[in-house]
């Protein structure tokens, strides 16, 4: 039994498992405190302080934070322009606010000891779940019944009407799914081979730990990459499904 609790422990699994911090029980519900809620946390104090410290001294020559936070806003302004219009431009501190989050809860996970809240699928879950109900709020609220016009596509032919439809309302409604798949599973999975290619180096005698090093630290550069792409590719997603509801573009 305790060669299995160790075996636990040091698993490549037991990186995502969700630790009490706090047990707090409110009218009979658990909602704890935990590692997961602390690195949350954690991250909205990095972006408040990364924010406040770039824009506390701003300048026509700007400095190193002040050049990274503007070309934040650049980039994400960009995309809900090229996504939405310019009208969409009202929808941007929601759209920015997702991508910068996202960002650094992906990049606090590569931090050794680090915990990865995004390689959990009930977190990214609620955040797509979060876009899916607010895109379908604005839709119906801008174009009322007429939203419905999204699930029938023009051109069609009256006798595939129905599949079109059917097909339609059922990609719809698997939106958040896949939406908060893509980011759990990427995360999950290379942070899970991460941690075998670690079990193995240690595992190994000194000659042996050369080829599953090497390879960490290459893999570790790639996971970097993959957590801000990540990133980027579910705030596209959000400005796709925004514009799906804004402008019915289909």
């Amino acid at each position: 039994m305790a060669a299995e609790g160790a075996h636990e422990d040091h698993g490549p699994i037991a990186q995502f498992e969700i630790h009490k911090i706090y047990d707090l029980n409110l009218f009979g519900y658990d909602v704890s405190f935990t590692n997961s809620s602390l690195f949350m946390v954690i991250a909205l104090v990095v972006i408040l302080g990364f924010l406040l410290l770039a824009s506390r001294n701003r300048s026509l020559v700007p400095s190193r934070l002040q050049s990274l936070a503007e070309l934040l806003y650049e980039f994400i302004a960009k995309m809900v322009k090229d996504n939405l219009g310019p009208q969409g431009m009202k929808y941007f501190p929601w759209v920015f606010t997702i991508f910068i989050f996202i960002l650094v809860l992906n990049l606090l996970g590569m931090i050794p000891g680090g915990f990865t809240v995004t390689s959990h699928i009930i977190v990214t879950f609620a955040f797509a779940a979060m876009v899916w109900l607010i895109a379908t709020g604005i839709g119906f609220a801008k174009h009322g019944l007429g939203y419905l016009k999204l699930f029938v596509p023009e051109g069609v032919p009256l006798l595939l009407l129905p599949l079109i439809v059917v097909i339609e309302l059922i990609s719809y409604f698997i939106r958040p799914i896949s939406h908060s798949v893509r980011l759990f599973a990427n995360m999950m999975a290379g942070h899970t081979m991460l941690k075998v290619f670690a079990g193995f180096a240690v595992m190994l005698p000194w000659w042996g730990k050369i080829a599953p090093a090497g390879f960490m630290v290459a893999f570790t550069g790639l996971e970097l990459v993959v957590a801000i792409l990540q990133a980027f590719i579910f705030t596209v997603l959000t400005c796709i499904y925004l514009n799906d509801a804004v402008n019915m573009h289909h």
